[in-house]
């Protein structure tokens, strides 16, 4: 295992046991709570993870029929939301124990396995195994703060993992900026992000429509956009709307709001 998937696994270590040390704290009621996953519970996240690190050590997938829910859009939807499904008659705190039960299997499993395979990644292109092990961390990460916002227990905002989250992610503001929000050609947008996490990027748009980070961060661009590091998180994952997040809009607030409108990133 080389460096790089050793610190990916380091995170999605520390994550999912900071998932399970919250796990521990939650009275029956908190279980059922919703969260910003549509359809999803408390224990719904749980079960997610579970199913998702069964099925990467290779357990049979569970024999459900899964309903026509108004959340599951597609195939891969229906494949996620069949481990979710299978465990929804199973009390929270067993979900738990089968997560720190794959967790551990998982542990002892991805040492062996060459950080160069080749397989699929969950943005549907074809990567190494050791970038596979941070979209992991990354996921998992994301699910625990869906938890912790809806049993407002806040916290690990600035794990290993947030790290992760914020490598994939933010790689598609180009994409949010010229393509989502039509900036045109010469446009910029500054993003602020406050701590825990504190970030500074500015994204311009070419002559031929296309975005890209600035080399250098300007002090003022065309619009300006200011949230803190957990609005940017529900943002960009797709957890909720702009209107749902304190921001600050400073320049074009056209622009901006369209900004704020497309930043979703996730599938």
């Amino acid at each position: 295992m080389n460096d790089e998937m050793r610190a990916h696994v380091a995170a999605f270590e520390q994550t999912v046991r900071s998932s399970l040390a919250l796990a521990a704290t939650l009275g029956a009621a908190e279980w059922d709570r919703p969260t910003d996953c549509p359809g999803w519970t408390v224990k719904d996240q749980f079960a997610h993870l579970v199913s998702v690190e069964a099925s990467l050590l290779g357990d049979p997938p569970p024999e459900v029929e899964v309903p026509e829910f108004a959340h599951v859009r597609n195939d891969f939807g229906r494949f996620l939301e069949a481990g979710v499904h299978a465990r929804r008659s199973v009390p929270g705190p067993q979900v738990a124990a089968e997560l720190a039960d794959v967790l551990e299997r998982r542990l002892a499993q991805l040492p062996g396995i060459d950080p160069g395979e080749r397989t699929m990644l969950p943005n549907g292109k074809e990567g190494t195994y050791e970038l596979f092990v941070k979209f992991r961390a990354m996921d998992c990460w994301t699910h625990e703060q869906d938890v912790r916002r809806a049993v407002g227990r806040p916290g690990n905002l600035d794990a290993p993992a947030a790290a992760c989250f914020w490598d994939i992610l933010a790689k598609g503001l180009p994409l949010v900026v010229a393509r989502k929000a039509g900036a045109e050609p010469g446009q910029s947008v500054l993003f602020r992000i406050t701590g825990p996490v504190e970030h500074r990027v500015a994204v311009v748009v070419d002559g031929g429509g296309r975005g890209a980070f600035a080399g250098e961060v300007p002090d003022a661009a065309t619009a300006e956009l200011d949230m803190d590091w957990e609005g940017y998180v529900r943002l960009t994952a797709g957890r909720c709307g702009p209107d749902a997040v304190k921001s600050q809009v400073k320049g074009d607030a056209e622009l901006a709001n369209r900004v704020l409108a497309g930043m979703s990133l996730t599938p």
